[in-house]
């Protein structure tokens, strides 16, 4: 388990490496598809590694702790055996999940006590059981417990809640190093940077983890409604504390524009609902900009989705099919955008990785990013 650094960009922070780990080595920058109950929607383990040539999904450990459940997880032989995915897989720890639940958890020094949004079943999470469910799961990479607090909270409780979420890691730590892997494979722990919009927090938190962290870090608790040029300054604010040498993983971000942003700033991972939620919506991601395929301009254009594209769903079906498939709630057309849009965001990030190689990322970056926000 180790990150290799290749090269950084001249004109910015921007870096390419490579991720190792036990199911396989991961280029960065990366998109991770995020398969929360333990499959990414309205797509197939094969056209997950054929179509998409996804390096590494994610995973949720509040939804997998649910249901399927840890007993069926374990007597599986983890999630790799219970799904059949080969590849690496990342497990976020449940904290963003467990603190949207306004109504039905409660936070304390211990952890956080929940309902079930299945059946209103209470559970408690604390910093030692997410990471023995975590063992369980088996993913490559496993997150530290945290407490995600709202975007617009106030400096009190922001720090309050980035210092219960060091003493949780620190928790965290400590069970993780005393546990073993329960697969024969070793896992990565990553740590979560906190402290909302204000600088003084990021800067304090992000050197909290930077002592803390072995294999890499995590930035949480941005793009949950502070402007976006707050959230490029805490980037580049916690990323001049953060090792070097060590992945740095944006947590739940973003747009294509937002991620290139953030590969300029010297982030290597992120994930996002994006592709795959507004795919199920009609909304298409394309060097060009969006499309929103539901509108009655597309109705008649027989074009391909993206003739450049290596999905095959891209270059066989039409804009006029998709069109059609969307408006009569076909799921064929689910499936379709799906593809496509990760399709996309894959691309996107490898061709981002390329251009940081060969020297020019800043300039392919700085005319692409005006691009991709047009609405087509």
């Amino acid at each position: 388990m180790s990150f290799t650094l290749e090269t950084t960009d001249s004109k910015s922070s921007a870096r390419a490496g490579i991720l190792h780990t036990p199911h396989g080595d991961i280029p960065t920058p990366i998109f991770m598809p995020v398969g929360t109950a333990g499959t990414v929607k309205a797509v197939h383990q094969r056209e997950l590694r054929e179509d998409i040539d996804a390096k590494i999904i994610l995973g949720n450990t509040y939804h997998l702790y649910l249901r399927p459940g840890c007993d069926i997880l374990r007597a599986a032989g983890g999630l790799h055996k219970f799904n059949g995915w080969e590849r690496p897989m990342l497990t976020d720890s449940g904290g963003f999940q467990v603190f949207s639940l306004a109504d039905n958890r409660k936070i304390k020094e211990e952890g956080c006590t929940f309902r079930s949004h299945i059946d209103g079943s209470k559970h408690l999470f604390t910093p030692e059981n997410v990471m023995d469910i975590q063992r369980v799961i088996g993913a490559d990479i496993i997150m530290a417990f945290d407490e995600c607090c709202p975007g617009d909270a106030d400096h009190r409780y922001a720090k309050q809640s980035m210092e219960l979420t060091h003493r949780w890691l620190d928790r965290c730590l400590t069970r993780f190093n005393a546990t073993e892997p329960l697969y024969g494979y070793d896992q990565m722990l990553f740590p979560i940077v906190q402290g909302c919009q204000y600088r003084d927090l990021r800067i304090e938190s992000a050197n909290y983890i930077a002592e803390r962290t072995s294999t890499g870090c995590a930035i949480g608790g941005l793009a949950v409604g502070e402007p976006t040029e707050v959230m490029y300054q805490m980037i580049e604010v916690v990323n001049d504390i953060l090792p070097k040498d060590k992945p740095r993983y944006l947590m739940g971000v973003g747009t294509p524009q937002n991620i290139l942003e953030a590969i300029m700033r010297g982030v290597d991972m992120f994930d996002c609902v994006m592709p795959t939620r507004n795919g199920r919506n009609g909304l298409l991601f394309t060097m060009n900009g969006t499309i929103n395929i539901k509108n009655k301009k597309w109705e008649d254009c027989f074009e391909p989705i993206d003739a450049e594209s290596p999905a095959e769903a891209d270059r066989v079906y039409t804009l006029a099919y998709l069109h059609h498939l969307i408006r009569a709630e076909e799921i064929l057309g689910l499936q379709v955008c799906s593809i496509h849009n990760l399709t996309f965001y894959l691309r996107l990030v490898g061709e981002a990785r390329r251009h940081i190689i060969e020297g020019d990322y800043c300039e392919w970056a700085s005319k692409l990013i005006p691009q991709l926000g047009k609405r087509l």
